[in-house]
């Protein structure tokens, strides 16, 4: 027996692989057939080979992946950072501008307060309207996941307590609006003449302060100004407005008038002979209401003039604006101001 036989029968009881390679091709001992055969590859061991190769290349992508996106902006992400750097800009302009306007809104509130409503003898509005703050603590809460929540809540608020200033600030000119419009009929319903005309009026015996009183002759304050005129004499109202009171009183002011101008003002007249008008009576300013008299605690003929100012006896003497000459209104000042005993 041959060498070579020999060896192929040892292969077959031993079963022992063996391999021939030839190139790129892979051969094993067939020892059945005595037969040298093409070696065929298992479909697990490629899928398993090719699955490594695949991980193994994608495990590389993602590191150089990551490393790039890590170093390197996409052009997505660099045209995000410039267009967020621009937003902060605009947002910091944003909030220069907004100062501007509170400081704007600061002085228009300033002369609302200070030279409108004073003109029109209006209450200002109280601060604590006009800064009061905004309720509830989450208001914001939707704008904390913004990168710049500070900027962005804090314009956010400003922007806020603006546009209710303002809102309270164009009210408070439609109030002053309407105060304007409607200031014509208050200027003809402030009592501004005399209550008796110039031609018709012999003197003023007493005006505003302490007097004599003629009857206990004792020093009393004398709240209004009389003025003496023949009995009979036409005594006019100073001002629109509407009679409030038609009394006769045996003591006092006698048989008097009240009349309600309205803003808080009212006049009365004293002593009167007669009446013109009665309770509820709408009255112009310069219609004869009554005739001067002497009744009531009266010592002589004259007219008590007096002015309210919100249930506040105020001197008469700067109620006169409408008829009467700087000259004259200093003379008439001079004669009331005479310390001597009063006729009521």
């Amino acid at each position: 027996m041959s060498f070579a036989k020999i060896e192929i029968v040892l292969l077959q009881r031993l079963k022992i692989q063996y391999f021939l390679v030839m190139g790129d091709t892979k051969y094993h001992f067939n020892p059945d057939t005595l037969t040298f055969e093409k070696a065929q590859k298992k479909l697990s061991k490629k899928l398993l080979g090719t699955l490594g190769f695949v991980f193994i290349v994608v495990l590389v992508a993602t590191g150089i992946s990551t490393l790039f996106i890590l170093h390197f902006d996409s052009p997505e992400m660099k045209s995000l950072r410039v267009e967020n750097a621009q937003l902060l800009y605009q947002y910091n302009v944003l909030n220069s501008k907004l100062v501007q306007i509170e400081d704007v809104l600061d002085e228009i509130q300033v002369r609302d307060d200070n030279i409108y409503r004073v003109i029109f003898d209006s209450d200002p509005i109280p601060g604590s309207v006009r800064k009061a703050g905004f309720g509830g603590t989450d208001r914001y809460a939707d704008l904390e996941s913004f990168s710049n929540k500070e900027v962005v809540v804090n314009t956010s608020q400003k922007i806020d307590i603006i546009s209710k200033q303002a809102y309270i600030q164009a009210k408070s000119y439609e109030d002053v609006l309407e105060l304007a419009m409607n200031k014509e009929v208050e200027l003809s319903s402030i009592p501004a003449i005399m209550p008796i005309a110039n031609k018709d009026l012999i003197y003023t015996s007493s005006g505003w302060g302490y007097r004599i009183h003629p009857i206990y002759k004792v020093r009393k304050f004398h709240y209004g100004m009389d003025f003496v005129a023949t009995r009979g004499t036409n005594v006019y109202a100073t001002g629109d407005g509407t009679v409030l009171k038609v009394l006769t009183k045996r003591t006092g002011h006698g048989k008097h008038i009240v009349i309600d101008h309205g803003y808080g003002y009212e006049t009365l007249y004293g002593h009167l002979s007669r009446f013109n008008v009665k309770v509820g009576q709408k009255i112009k300013r310069g219609q004869v209401i009554g005739s001067v008299g002497s009744t009531g605690g009266s010592t002589a003929p004259h007219l008590h003039y007096e002015v309210h100012k919100n249930n506040v006896k105020v001197n008469p003497k700067y109620y006169y604006f409408k008829d009467l000459t700087p000259d004259q209104f200093d003379e008439l000042v001079a004669l009331s101001s005479n310390i001597g005993v009063s006729f009521d």
